[in-house]
């Protein structure tokens, strides 16, 4: 089965929380691929339009597709970055109310953290974001708990991760999940990546 996991882009996007996540999808890919496997995953960028979007330090990426024709989702990664585009954006946020109905895991990194609370997508639930941020997520969203000290912290439906490069481990955390723990550690290997091992599972088997 390969899940299609999209992954949205805006202006002022943080860089490695596209690309920590991006080349762990792909990597896990390509190891799969070696094995004789169908691809596991499918990593889709996703933007509000067709245009670039541009990142922190003027790094440009252009989406695979937009919010109006993107193939269905298995998973949704929100990145984050400064959030004033997608925040301020009514059919950013109105798609990603509508694909957490639909999508089997939705995942923030970082900042990303404040468009799922923006729309009541963490109330109830234990959450984790950048440590400079945790303070100010809790006291605007007082409905979600949040967790310091974590990489990353799994309730099932939702998956949230802290700052930058807390989202490779979080992505490698969801290979393990939805693929294998070998091929997540092949893929760590793979990239000379040392996992923190510092998540919480929240009422979930791994």
């Amino acid at each position: 089965m390969t899940r299609t996991v999209g992954i949205l882009i805006f202006d002022g996007i943080e860089v490695l929380d596209l690309g920590g996540p991006f080349e762990v999808l792909s990597v896990a890919t390509r190891l799969a691929g070696r094995d004789g496997e169908a691809a596991p995953f499918q990593p889709v960028l996703i933007g509000a339009t067709d245009a670039p979007a541009i990142g922190r330090g003027g790094f440009r990426v252009l989406p695979h597709a937009t919010l109006a024709d993107h193939p269905p989702l298995d998973v949704l990664i929100v990145p984050g970055g400064v959030m004033d585009a997608p925040l301020a954006d009514p059919r950013v946020r109105a798609w990603v109310r509508a694909q957490s109905a639909r999508v089997e895991v939705l995942a923030s990194i970082c900042t990303g953290a404040f468009l799922l609370a923006s729309e009541g997508l963490l109330d109830g639930r234990r959450v984790t974001t950048h440590w400079e941020d945790q303070a100010d997520l809790q006291v605007r969203f007082p409905a979600l708990t949040v967790v310091p000290d974590v990489a990353w912290v799994d309730t099932g439906a939702v998956v949230t991760s802290g700052g930058i490069s807390a989202g490779i481990d979080m992505t490698l955390h969801l290979v393990g999940r939805l693929h294998s723990r070998a091929l997540a550690d092949r893929a760590a290997r793979q990239m000379e990546f040392r996992p923190t091992g510092q998540g919480l599972l929240d009422g979930v088997t791994a």
